[in-house]
């Protein structure tokens, strides 16, 4: 019994515990193997791990428990026995020392008692117990209305009248549990605290007391709560009474606990917690603490993941646990690192190794997922040279931050290289993983083009990812000419569209001969033949035995609309003429003029994909050639597909195509988990002709 009315004057109606139910002076039924007095520690009444064990009994469990206690009885004067009663339950916001209460109507008291010690952290049997000493509720068939009102005997000081506002079943055991955790949240304000306190035998000071060794947090509040102390004739007559000066609050506790629920202390087991388990790349980050009541020596704690186990002793400064575990020192935190290898899901399980009497304890098991798929990366350049490419990019396996192995391919000879040169810009992007990441080697090739490609090589979950490939052209040695017979090489490097006209400029050389040579470009089914005799500086120094006049530009007139470009290079010796590449371009039609004939796919660009946590918002382009209105655009991330206008204004669609205007851009933004993605974006033809692929684009979500 406590009074609310001055917080550090705790009065109790220990003497009264004995007085159960209507001034019927009662006492503990003796069981069949009852407690022994002997036993009785006045400082050690119950230990915190029973006291504060939330899970020692589910609601079933309680349930079974009162009617065990009361097979069968009968309503009495309205009044509903302990195992028949029910209650509507306000709700309750969590506090500092409680977590939330949902209420609920028609609650019986077993689910009361339940919701409440897992609300509060309090062993249910402590709940059960209190209202057996307070009221006698457990086993009393024939209550009245006041044993519920005062249940807990809570503000129920012996000195005035119980305080009103605290009346009801529910009202009284949740403001009981919270009070025993308020205790131990700053026990310096209270009376009674772990250490050598004097307490009193009876409420009368003249009966005497003497000096405690209050041993922990939990005998401390069964004291804060009941402020005395059994004497020696309490004790000797355990379930009677004893003289008068006899109090009996908390010697009835400990009996009808021991008697109902076994050994108030037992086997003291480790007890702790795990405050986070975050998963990282390649490792496992554990925390906690973890105390063995037995000892105030730090603890081993097993960390097993996926089985393998890992051993760290508990021994970091946790001053957060000098208030509430003050006999225990503060030396009790943990935290380890355990590499996992590869990504995926992976189950934690940390055990707390006992010290003395009792058993290990399993603080949590959890399951954790750490990042993992198949790696990421990109060719940056490719350098050819006299007799080599130099390649060089980076690569990641989100498995590890270990560097992954590239193997990089041109044509068919390959060569591998370890991905851990260091790059700032790549610490920058993916600071979990570091720099270390980046790759270049060097790789014999003969002169002319190749195909240059590069793959990361997976190390955990997922496959092989290709990096990219790049067309390069290895220069001959300056002053040689190649064999005769080679055919032409060289590139369509741009074409700039304009009203009624597209202008095509690009390279080639005949490898057997240092002259300009013909070519030959169309326009769709026009042609024209031009000699690529425009000198280039950048022809020149790859090609230092044929020199720089090699490029070709023409203009060439075309009607409005979407041609294929496409230019050849006409060989001049022994061999074939070489194809130089294809374009498709679309020639806009004169401001003011008419749309051009219907049927036409769509035409435009995918621009951009940018990648974002969680996301990649993607944008470009697209026109159907049959009007000026703004069509659809569908836009896939890998199977998944989202319909979007293309009605955003560009200026500069809008300079390259008068007759249709601005309004065909388009953006969107599409949720995307962590990896590797394949974004492609497909124009919705409007009337005539199919719809139009504006281009893909590979992505990696960090």
């Amino acid at each position: 019994m406590i009074s609310l009315s001055n917080a550090r004057r705790i009065v109790a109606g220990a003497i009264s515990a004995i007085v159960l139910t209507a001034g019927v002076v009662v006492g503990v039924a003796a069981p069949a193997q009852a407690a022994d007095p002997a036993t009785f520690d006045p400082g050690y009444i119950i230990s915190d791990q029973r006291f504060f064990d939330s899970g020692a009994m589910d609601e079933a469990a309680i349930q079974s428990f009162l009617r065990s206690k009361l097979p069968s009885c009968a309503q009495a004067n309205g009044v509903a026995c302990l195992p028949n009663f029910t209650e509507s339950t306000p709700s309750r916001d969590a506090t500092t020392r409680c977590a939330a209460y949902p209420g609920a109507a028609n609650e019986p008291a077993s689910r009361i008692i339940n919701k409440v010690a897992k609300a509060c952290g309090i062993n249910p049997q402590v709940l059960v117990v209190t209202l057996q000493k307070e009221n006698g509720l457990v086993t009393n068939g024939s209550p009245i209305a006041g044993s519920y009102r005062t249940a807990m005997g809570y503000a129920c000081p012996d000195t005035a009248a119980c305080d009103s506002t605290y009346f009801g079943f529910f009202n009284q055991v949740y403001s009981a549990a919270s009070q025993f955790i308020r205790y131990g949240v700053n026990p310096a304000s209270w009376r009674y605290r772990v250490g050598s306190i004097a307490v009193q035998y009876h409420p009368n000071v003249a009966c005497g007391s003497s000096v405690v060794n209050i041993r922990n947090r939990a005998t401390a509040a069964l004291y804060n709560y009941t402020p005395y102390q059994p004497n020696a004739a309490a004790m000797a007559n355990l379930y009677r009474t004893g003289d008068a000066c006899s109090s009996y609050g908390n010697r009835n506790f400990w009996a009808y606990f021991t008697d109902w629920f076994g050994s108030t202390t037992g086997p003291v087991n480790p007890f702790g917690y795990v405050d986070a388990v975050t998963p990282g790349v390649g490792q496992i980050a554990v925390k906690g603490w973890a105390i063995d009541p037995d000892s105030t020596a730090s603890l081993d704690i097993h960390i097993y993941v996926d089985g393998v186990g890992t051993s760290v002793n508990a021994n970091e400064s946790r001053p957060d646990l000098a208030a509430p575990y003050p006999n225990s020192g503060t030396a009790h935190g943990f935290s380890s690192l355990i590499p996992v290898g590869f990504g995926g899901a992976h189950e934690v399980c940390v055990y707390a190794i006992n010290t003395g009497p009792g058993t290990h304890s399993l603080l949590q098991c959890s399951t954790v997922v750490t990042p993992g798929g198949p790696p990421t990366g990109y060719i940056d350049s490719t350098v050819a040279s006299e007799g080599a490419v130099t390649v060089g990019g980076w690569a990641i396996d989100p498995d590890t931050v270990a560097p992954v192995q590239v193997h990089v391919y041109v044509d068919s000879a390959s060569v591998a290289v370890n991905a851990n040169i260091q790059r700032s810009d790549i610490a920058a992007a993916f600071p979990a993983y570091g720099g270390a990441h980046g790759f270049s080697t060097t790789v014999p090739a003969s002169p002319g083009p190749h195909q240059v490609c590069a793959f990361a090589i997976n190390l955990g979950v997922g496959g092989n990812t290709a990096l990219g490939c790049v067309q390069v052209t290895v220069p001959y040695p300056a002053g040689t000419i190649p064999e005769l017979g080679r055919a032409p090489i060289g590139y369509i490097d741009s074409t700039v569209v304009s009203a009624g006209a597209v202008t095509v400029g690009g390279w080639s050389i005949d490898p057997d001969t240092a002259a300009p040579i013909q070519v030959h470009v169309y326009v769709g089914a026009t042609g024209v033949a031009l000699t690529a005799n425009i000198d280039r500086a950048d022809i020149a120094s790859a090609f230092p035995a044929y020199g720089g006049a090699h490029g070709y530009s023409a203009k060439i007139n075309a009607a409005p609309g979407t041609h294929n470009v496409c230019a050849y290079g006409i060989n001049t010796a022994p061999g074939g003429n070489s194809s130089l590449g294809c374009v498709q371009v679309t020639i806009p039609a004169p401001a003011g003029g008419a749309i051009v004939e219907q049927g036409r796919a769509p035409i435009g660009y995918l621009d951009s994909a940018v990648v974002s946590a969680g996301a990649v918002t993607v944008g470009g382009w697209s026109i159907d050639p049959d009007t000026a209105s703004p069509i659809s655009v569908h836009v896939y991330l890998d199977s998944a597909s989202v319909a979007v206008p293309a009605n955003i204004e560009r200026g500069d669609i809008a300079a390259a195509y008068p007759l249709y205007g601005g309004g065909h851009g388009f953006s969107t933004q599409m949720a995307a988990t962590p990896g590797v993605h394949r974004v492609c974006a497909y124009a919705i033809n409007n009337a005539g002709g199919g719809n139009s692929a504006l281009g893909c684009a590979t992505v990696t979500v960090p």
